[in-house]
């Protein structure tokens, strides 16, 4: 009788999480039909898993998330959307890290002793920490892609307007964010173009915490993410998305369930102090972002050493695109 208790409330609980990440989410209301161009069904149409499998893009799918990833990693290009079929996006399986401030070029020498072969780079956006990036320049990409690093784009635009981190509070998303969207959209694009970041390249949005089930804030912030999504698209680079799996990693996945339209293409979601791993990301349903399209964060302000220069970094485990750089 017990046993049966147990079993019936094991089912209701389970019913009653189904049900809360199938409604629409808070701000999502506006447009519920399904699009091109976003994370909700595209790969079937082009028939990209199977090209993923025919290009050997493996390990990403493994018991441990980490299976089939070698020091250099496996890279692949691959076509990525059916508006872009003869285009190639490039990407990544392997271990990366991303650091406030870019090191320098000898220091990037000096790490590839180590494991990873991606990097994180922030290179654009108000929100950033680091804004003076003394090392950060066209020819600091050229060198690095050089040297075989595989690198990861990262822009820190306006935050949601419930942003939890206090150092973020200064540059909320305003009245108007969907306008404000589309400029800081084309901001990223004319700075990464700066760079030598190339179209079909991703761009990364960085999105702190914010608790998105407030809905005046969400409605705001994934108008923003949206509108940012769709000027990036629109000049030929693909829109990724990085934010807390329990935050605005969670709202992405229940506005894609509600087929909300203009979403990031790629998802890079932090969850700290567990296992690396792509596809047993309890926010994010299992088909969602795949193949290629996912990078978790496992650890963050970590301190590492590698031919004897020492950084404070996140770890990334990554199956996704990185830059074309020129």
């Amino acid at each position: 009788m017990r046993l049966q208790k147990l079993i019936i409330g094991l089912v209701l609980v389970l019913t009653a999480l189904t049900v809360d990440l199938t409604a629409a989410p808070p701000g999502a209301a506006a447009d519920p039909t399904p699009g091109t161009g976003g994370p909700s069904g595209w790969a079937s149409a082009i028939g990209w898993a199977a090209a993923a499998e025919a290009a050997g893009a493996s390990g990403a799918d493994g018991a441990s998330g980490v299976s089939g990833v070698s020091g250099a990693g496996d890279v692949a290009e691959l076509p990525w959307s059916a508006a872009r079929a003869s285009a190639k996006v490039s990407t990544f399986n392997g271990k990366a890290f991303d650091t406030c401030n870019t090191p320098s070029t000898d220091t990037m020498r000096r790490w590839l002793k180590s494991s990873y072969r991606g990097v994180g780079v922030y290179y654009g956006g108000r929100g950033r920490a680091c804004k003076t990036q003394a090392h950060l320049n066209h020819a600091w990409m050229r060198s690095v892609k050089r040297m075989g690093w595989r690198v990861l784009p990262v822009y820190v635009g306006s935050q949601s307007p419930c942003v939890v981190a206090k150092n973020k509070r200064h540059v909320r998303i305003g009245k108007n964010p969907a306008a404000q969207g589309q400029r800081e959209g084309s901001d990223a694009v004319r700075r990464a173009k700066a760079f030598g970041i190339g179209k079909q390249s991703p761009l990364y949005l960085d999105m702190e915490a914010y608790p998105y089930r407030k809905k005046s804030c969400a409605s705001a912030t994934l108008s923003f993410v949206r509108s940012w999504d769709r000027q990036v698209r629109r000049q030929g680079y693909v829109p990724g998305f990085y934010s807390s799996a329990d935050s605005g990693v969670l709202h992405m996945e229940m506005s894609r369930r509600a087929g909300v339209r203009d979403l990031p293409e790629v998802m890079w979601f932090a969850r700290w102090h567990t296992k690396p791993n792509l596809y047993r990301e309890a926010a994010l349903g299992r088909s969602a972002w795949h193949p290629a399209r996912r990078i978790h964060q496992y650890a963050g302000n970590v301190k590492e050493s590698h031919g004897g220069r020492a950084l404070k970094i996140d770890r990334n485990l990554v199956h996704a695109p990185v830059a074309r750089i020129s």
